[in-house]
This record gives structure tokens, C-alpha cells and sequence, in this order.
């Protein structure tokens, strides 16, 4: 008997919600009950209404797992939204469709004012009038800004006819929790995705083949690349001006890729997820750091954040349809939304205003952009330029504060010594490896990432098997003491 309550004592222990431990795509304990969900889900498969079930259960625990008992918020965010869009839909007169597209998104801004923008807002007030201010204890739900741009996507795209709503709340609820892309994206929006709900199609062999590569692809960004170079990151960024000029730039140019990694292993992993089910996501990173200017690179970083703030926030304003000046204004303001988005700190706003004023310049130029000669040379030099003006907001963004972000690029400049590259390549040889591998690949063509892809999908088993290991070898060489969280889970 006691060996049977110790078992469960273990079991429950592994199974309930660890605060200091959330489930994450990169643990062990996530790829055991994925494996244990697979076959189940494949039996249900045929069964759209069981696999519906099933896939919300799962997807629902596995949010627990992330956020404890937030998942019960989540539950009542679709509810009232799915009620909503029925509501929205069954309005005749425009002003009364209105109405409810505005409560449901007010409603569902509230929530995610609360939560993420309290105590900033508190903050603020307090230096204002000079007060004693003491932060709310607020826990902030993994991935609320994420689903809680979906729901809004959802309920617009109802009100404007665009889609109609869902005939059961089960089916919307797989929509907002679907787990693989619930608490990091990418942001998947309905008119793409709920036809694939409804059409419960099986997923082929290359698409299995495909997820499975785009998942060995993801852990070893994460759990190999991004986790191992972020230890000399950190320590650029957790002690800002302690170090010279060239350690402190190459934490500047680590921390560049490691979010890169970070975050788009994680959407490589939620791709292949959904792949191995059935289910296309649609693509979130296309190599951002080849981008020639600021506008291609947000074309290429983060695809679901910065289309979805096209349609909802961009178009809205009134795009480009109201003059060269209202343009400017709308791209400021729309990167500016960005950066609230990202975060409720000043160096999240200024990150995303510098980046609305890097596209109103980069526009603002094109006539004479275009009249500039596209060859080997310019390309190198906008490409090199766009990097520079990326790395250096990166540093806004990863650092503690404003006054940090300061101190870190001014030490770029005031102790620099090239002749220390020998010595820093010493010490530091295998982040130096990592780091000239990593920027090699990610200037590889598309078209060479789509052959060694179709490679792997027409691999004998025994390749796929080999490859695999490798990749849990890599990990299991480089991976840190504790498991770190995604970059976005903050998000």
C-alpha cells in the first residue's frame, strides 16, 4: 500500500501546476505526455467531435500546466466571446453589431490591461503626484496578449462578415486553446484556421516527416543554441558596464540571435506540432536578419504578430489611403502598439517607436532608395545597416531599464580593442562557434532550407532516427542546470 500511495503521491506531484516550473516545449515531461497523447489522438482522429474533446482537454491541461488555474479565465474569455460573435451575428442593424464588437473587445482589453498594465499604469501615476506606491501582486498569465489577440482577430472578422461564427462553442474553444500555439503563438488567426477544424483532415506522411524536422530544427534553436550562448549574454546584460567594449558588443550580437533562436525555435516546434496533427499554422520567421531594410524585416520577424497589427491596427487607422503624412503617423503609431504589446515598460515603447520611426524614414526615402544601383554591394551595406539598427533596439528590450540600455551601448564605445578579438575567441571558443554557424545558416537560401527538408522527409527511417539522436545528444551536451523559460513566455 505504500508503495501504491508513493506512486501516486509522484504521479500527482508530476501531473499538478508548478509555478516554478511551467510546462515548456523543451522539458522532458511535455514530450512524455505528447507521446502518450499521439496515439489516442490518431484513434479519435476519425471522430470529429471526440478529437474535439479530446484535443481541448489536452490543450486545457496543458495550459494549467503553464498557468495553473488561469486556464479557468481562458475558459471564460471564450465563453463570453463565442456568445458575442453569436449575438454580433444574428444583429441586423450596424449600430447594434457595433455595440458588440466593442464590449467584446473592451472586455477582453480589460483583462489584459489588468494583468499586464496595472501596476505600470500605477507606476506612472505615482511619479506623477509623488506618492507611495506599492506594485499589485499580479501574477501575469503565460500567453494572455497572445490569445487574446486571437479573440479579438475572431470577433472583428465575425462583425465585418468575414467569417461566420463557429456553430458550437467546442469548436471555437479549439481555436483560442489549440496547445500548440497557445501561450507563444504564432497568432493564428480563425478565417485560416477553424476550415481545418472542420474539414478534420489527416495529416500525410510529409507533413509528419515535415513537423518532425521542424521540431528536431526548433529544440536544438532553443535548448542547444539559444540556451547556451544567453549564459554569456546575461552576464553583459545583468552587470551593464562592467565589461569592455568588445565582450559588451558581442553580448549585444548574442543576445541579437539568441532571440532569434529562442523565439523562432519555439514557433518551429509549434509548426511541427500542429503538422504531425493535421493542422498548418502558417509560417512566423523567414530568416529576419537577411532583410534589406526595416519594412522587409518586419515582413519577416514574427509574421503573425506584424500581419495581425496590419489588418487590426494599421488598416484600421487608415493605412496608407489618407496621405504620406498620415502614413508616417500610422506606421509610429502602430509600432508604437507593438511595443505596448510586448510589454508594460517605457523600453518597450521606445523599442516599438524607434521601430515605427525607422519605417517612416525607410519610406520616406524610397524615391531615392530606388534610384540606387541593386547590386552585391548596396544589398550588403542596407543588410548590414537594417542589423545594426535591430541590434542596437534589441539592447532596449533585453536590458532592465532604460538607464541599462544606456550604460550597455555607451560601453560598446568607450573601451573597444579589437586586438582583444584573440584573447575573447580563447575563452570564449565555443560561443564564438556557435555564434559564426548560427549567423552562416541563417543567410542560407530558402531554397536551400526547402532541400535539406525534403531530404530528411525522403530520408530512409534509419537517417530520420540518426539525425534525431543527434540532435538530443546536442542538447543533452550544451543544455543548462535548469531548463530557461521562452523569451515570449513573458508575453
Amino acid at each position: 500500500m505504500e508503495t501504491i500511495s508513493t506512486i501516486f503521491h509522484n504521479l500527482y506531484a508530476m501531473l499538478a501546476y508548478d509555478p516554478k516550473a511551467p510546462m515548456l516545449f523543451s522539458s522532458g515531461l511535455f514530450w512524455l505526455l505528447f507521446i502518450l497523447f499521439l496515439p489516442i489522438y490518431v484513434i479519435l482522429k476519425n471522430n470529429r467531435l471526440r478529437m474535439t474533446l479530446y484535443v481541448v482537454a489536452f490543450s486545457l491541461f496543458f495550459y494549467y500546466k503553464s498557468s495553473g488555474l488561469f486556464f479557468l479565465m481562458l475558459i471564460g474569455t471564450s465563453l463570453i466571446d463565442w456568445t458575442i460573435s453569436k449575438a454580433i451575428n444574428k444583429c441586423k442593424t450596424r449600430p447594434w453589431r457595433l455595440f458588440w464588437m466593442w464590449t467584446s473587445i473592451c472586455i477582453s482589453l480589460s483583462i489584459l490591461g489588468y494583468f499586464k498594465y496595472a501596476n505600470f499604469f500605477l507606476w506612472n501615476w505615482n511619479q506623477m503626484v509623488q506618492g507611495n506606491f506599492q506594485p499589485l501582486e499580479i501574477i501575469l498569465p503565460v500567453g494572455i496578449s497572445f490569445y487574446t489577440f486571437q479573440s479579438i482577430s475572431y470577433v472583428v472578422d465575425v462583425y465585418k462578415r468575414r467569417i461566420p461564427p463557429t456553430e458550437s462553442w467546442l469548436d471555437y474553444i479549439f481555436f483560442l486553446s489549440f496547445f500548440p500555439a497557445l501561450v507563444a503563438g504564432p497568432i493564428v488567426r480563425a478565417d485560416y484556421f477553424l476550415p481545418q477544424i472542420r474539414k478534420n483532415r489527416k495529416a500525410t506522411g510529409v507533413e509528419i516527416y515535415g513537423g518532425l524536422w521542424l521540431i528536431i530544427i526548433g529544440i536544438v534553436k532553443k535548448a542547444v543554441i539559444a540556451d547556451y550562448i544567453a549564459q554569456f549574454n546575461d552576464l553583459i546584460f545583468n552587470n551593464p558596464g562592467a565589461y569592455d567594449g568588445l565582450q559588451t558588443l558581442m553580448g549585444v550580437l548574442g543576445y541579437t540571435m539568441q532571440i532569434y533562436c529562442d523565439f523562432s525555435g519555439y514557433s518551429d516546434m509549434a509548426i511541427g506540432l500542429a503538422l504531425i496533427m493535421g493542422f498548418r499554422l502558417g509560417i512566423n520567421f523567414n530568416s529576419p536578419y537577411q532583410s534589406n531594410n526595416l519594412t522587409e524585416f518586419w515582413r519577416r520577424w514574427h509574421i503573425s504578430l506584424s500581419s495581425w497589427l496590419r489588418d487590426y491596427v494599421y488598416i484600421p487607422l487608415g493605412g496608407n489611403r489618407k496621405g504620406t503624412l498620415r502614413t508616417y503617423v500610422n506606421n509610429f503609431l502602430t509600432m508604437l502598439i507593438g511595443g505596448l504589446w510586448h510589454g508594460a515598460a517605457w523600453k518597450f515603447i521606445f523599442w516599438g517607436a524607434m521601430h515605427g520611426v525607422g519605417l517612416a524614414v525607410h519610406k520616406a526615402c524610397l524615391p531615392v532608395l530606388k534610384k540606387i544601383p541593386d547590386n552585391f554591394l548596396t544589398k550588403f551595406f542596407f543588410t548590414a545597416l537594417t542589423f545594426i539598427y535591430v541590434s542596437a533596439l534589441w539592447v532596449f528590450f533585453r536590458a532592465a531599464d532604460f538607464k541599462d540600455s544606456v550604460v550597455i551601448i555607451q560601453s560598446i564605445f568607450k573601451d573597444f580593442h579589437i586586438d582583444y578579438i584573440t584573447q575573447f575567441w580563447n575563452v570564449h571558443t565555443e560561443w564564438c562557434v556557435m555564434m559564426i554557424i548560427l549567423i552562416v545558416c541563417h543567410f542560407f537560401s530558402s531554397t536551400f532550407i526547402r532541400k535539406c527538408r525534403h531530404a530528411f522527409i525522403r530520408a530512409p527511417w534509419i537517417v530520420k532516427l540518426l539525425i534525431f539522436l543527434a540532435a538530443v545528444q546536442a542538447v543533452i551536451t550544451y543544455m543548462t542546470a535548469e531548463i530557461a523559460p521562452f523569451i515570449y513566455f513573458q508575453f
